[in-house]
């Protein structure tokens, strides 16, 4: 697909409408702090406490949130791991930037760009929508462009596009971004900041419901 410059800022606009800042009050209350996964959905590694971000980089709230992100993932413990999940909401402008996001894993160069990508989209006004745009702008990174071209349109990549949009409707996603604990507890709450308190709770909860503990 094809944007102009017209047609990128009009998407901004409209696609803005899907995000929402992820927020969690700082009692853990059902209904209020999270809302219960129902029915619970199974985690790729029972050994593992996963944490799941639905997000988009065509989302201005997904770009405030990155650097906490980040910054809060590279202090969590072994048993704990984030998985990031682009979702679309069936857009097509939304879908190109979550084939982009698994193209990159598929050339090894998976989150290494992430915070260059949401400036590149908010601050600087690339067009990383058109299918074009972006391929030129991930050579300049120094990404292997014919790898990334493979990738992009492939099979694989059009499939994980469409898995993390079913697993939104799973999860019942409304915006993004919204964090998910062990596929049983939306995260809720006021700011990004409690947000990832509450996480950190909810997690301190998962571990012991998996140790046996109430």
């Amino acid at each position: 697909m094809k944007f102009d410059r017209r047609s990128f800022v009009s998407a901004i606009f409209a696609l803005t409408a899907l995000c929402t800042a992820a927020v969690p009050a700082l009692a853990q209350t059902a209904g209020k702090d999270y809302t219960p996964i129902t029915p619970a959905q199974p985690t790729d590694d029972a050994s593992k406490i996963e944490v799941i971000e639905f997000f988009s980089y065509g989302c201005p709230h997904c770009a405030d949130f990155n650097p906490l992100l980040t910054a809060w993932a590279a202090k969590l413990p072994g048993d704990v791991v984030l998985k990031k999940v682009p979702v679309s909401f069936g857009r097509a402008a939304w879908a190109n930037a979550a084939k982009m996001y698994y193209a990159l894993e598929v050339t090894g160069d998976g989150g290494k760009f992430d915070a260059d990508i949401f400036k590149a989209i908010h601050q600087e006004r690339v067009n990383l929508f058109d299918e074009k745009t972006i391929a030129e702008w991930v050579a300049k990174k120094g990404v292997d462009a014919k790898k990334f071209a493979d990738a992009f349109n492939s099979f694989g990549v059009m499939s994980k596009v469409k898995r993390g949009d079913q697993l939104a409707q799973v999860y019942k996603i409304t915006g993004v971004p919204t964090l998910a604990v062990e596929g049983k507890y939306l995260v809720g709450g006021k700011d990004f900041n409690e947000a990832l308190a509450i996480a950190d709770k909810l997690i301190a909860k998962s571990r012991s419901e998996k140790s046996g503990k109430k």
